[in-house]
């Protein structure tokens, strides 16, 4: 492409956004692997947002905790993984590789160094490297042996997990860390050991380990590249900004990533330079009708860029946001962020537009349909984000 970028305003943004995220109705997918293929990652740090966000986007939402459940421990073809600024998601497995290249293998090699680091200084020198290594080699035919452990069955069959070590001593954060904790973290990093089956209900937070099967060896640049182009596809146009942050690499190696991916540079408001996958860079018509959502929090959508202002006014941030930058529970209209929601003790569903103005009755009669889809298919289990926001907590104690 030569000349001058053509320019993608706002309007056109949040048409690909609802197309391109599965939020318009038409656009919705049949399955949890078409919504996670579609939006390259959802975030997994919150077990809870990874149904909410499948379910926002399926067809039939009443179909979201069996199939999900069953594409990540029958199928496997989801996985839940460390990935982007350290943070776990739930990627296609397909996939699983290129980020293992792209950004994993930087990311264990600092966690590794991390904690013998920390260990043996904690520890005044009683558990080093070597000790380590011969701690995690048990472990791991332990875990072999059993299928899936948690951590304490672990422990049981190999009890030097169980050792301890001080933490910044000194520092206004000191603490006590046990060796399994930061191994197995570690290990998920390595793409040696996946997350299995939770303990409890899908919402829990406590899972199960497996060894994972090796991912097949990828060159990191060409895994970038890969891994940028399948960004932008779903996420474009996007500032070099933006793509930094969501991926966590140098600076360096996101400009190194958008060469070799052929990106195509767009213009974006107030003069911003903005790139789209290459052969994305013509129009896009925007869906049929209006669409409405309730997007869960640490849903994929909200927290994919830091820049935000295209689609959610700078006002409602300290309502859905934490103070770590963290997006609570969301109500969209057409493209753009009108207020949050949250569940009542009883199962409610309960939502607020506090800067949205008069956005009609069409508006207000689809987000309340989202309202009742969304508690129909949650049904009885209760859900309160990891991450809790001003006017989510407000919303569920009324």
């Amino acid at each position: 492409m030569t000349g001058k970028p053509r320019h993608i305003g706002v309007a056109e943004r949040r048409a690909r956004l609802g197309l391109r995220q599965r939020l318009a109705a038409a656009a919705r997918e049949a399955t949890p692997e078409e919504v996670a293929d579609s939006l390259v990652a959802l975030h997994g740090s919150d077990p809870a947002t990874v149904y909410l966000a499948v379910g926002a986007r399926l067809a039939d939402a009443r179909k979201t905790v069996p199939q999900v459940e069953r594409a990540l421990y029958e199928d496997r073809s989801l996985v839940r993984m460390h990935g982007m600024r350290n943070t776990v998601f739930v990627f296609p497995t397909a996939l699983a590789a290129v980020v293992h290249a792209s950004t994993g293998l930087d990311l264990a090699a600092k966690a590794r160094a991390d904690l013998v680091k920390d260990m043996t200084a904690g520890s005044g020198g009683r558990l080093t490297g070597r000790w380590l290594d011969e701690v995690e080699a048990s472990a791991l035919t332990a875990l072999a042996l059993r299928g899936q452990a948690t951590v304490n069955e672990l422990t049981g069959d190999e009890p030097r997990l169980k050792e301890q070590f001080a933490y910044a001593p000194g520092k206004s954060y000191e603490g006590v860390h046990t060796v399994s904790s930061r191994l197995m973290r570690v290990l998920g990093f390595e793409g040696r050991v996946v997350r299995g089956r939770p303990l409890g209900s899908w919402t829990s937070s406590q899972f199960r380990w497996a060894v994972a099967p090796p991912h097949p060896p990828l060159p990191p640049d060409e895994a970038r590249a890969g891994l940028m182009d399948r960004w932008l596809t779903a996420c474009g146009p996007a500032t070099e900004v933006d793509l930094k942050w969501w991926t966590g690499w140098k600076v360096t190696d996101v400009r190194r990533a958008l060469a070799a991916s052929g990106a195509v540079a767009v213009s974006l408001d107030d003069g911003v330079t903005g790139y789209v996958a290459a052969g994305d860079e013509g129009p896009v018509d925007g869906p049929d009708a209006p669409w409405a959502a309730l997007l869960p929090a640490l849903d994929p959508t909200p927290m994919s860029r830091p820049h935000r202002d295209w689609f959610l006014e700078p006002a409602l941030r300290p309502a859905l946001f934490d103070r770590s930058g963290n997006v609570g529970p969301t109500v969209w209209w057409d493209g753009r962020v009108v207020g949050g929601w949250a569940q009542r003790p009883g199962g409610e569903i309960v939502w607020r537009l506090p800067a949205a103005g008069d956005l009609g009755r069409e508006a207000l009669d689809a987000i309340s349909a989202e309202a009742e889809r969304l508690r129909a298919w949650v049904g009885g289990t209760r859900i309160t984000p990891r991450f809790r926001t001003p006017l989510e907590r407000e919303l569920s104690a009324e």
